[in-house]
């Protein structure tokens, strides 16, 4: 096998291994279930992530990016130190290039 396609199935393997349903290393995008929520977190590019955690007060923090950090409280959503509100008990949670937007659970995003 020529060095550039034996380059090229590398390539392609160490791409293919960063991908699954909770971390896709291609588009950037990063999935979890936090509690009760999915989370979704685009432009972020890492090949493992680390899991969500509980939070003393009761709540859940999901920081798989430097510049994404999601807590889920009970006073409500914070993303980056920034409130939005009190999410419902399931909702899924969207964090796209920085902008945050809440849906209700199953709905596509």
């Amino acid at each position: 096998m020529p060095k550039t396609t034996s380059a090229a199935c590398l390539l392609a393997a160490l791409f293919a291994s960063g991908c699954g349903r909770s971390n896709n290393l291609l588009l950037g995008r990063v999935e979890a279930q936090v509690g009760p929520h999915r989370v979704v977190v685009t432009d972020c590019y890492r090949f493992s992530v680390p899991p969500p955690g509980r939070t003393g007060d009761g709540g859940f923090r999901f920081a798989p990016c430097a510049d994404a950090d999601v807590r889920i409280e009970p006073s409500g959503l914070v993303v980056n130190g920034r409130s939005y509100g009190v999410v419902g008990p399931a909702d899924d949670i969207l964090v796209d290039h920085g902008r945050v937007s809440v849906h209700p659970q199953g709905t596509a995003h």
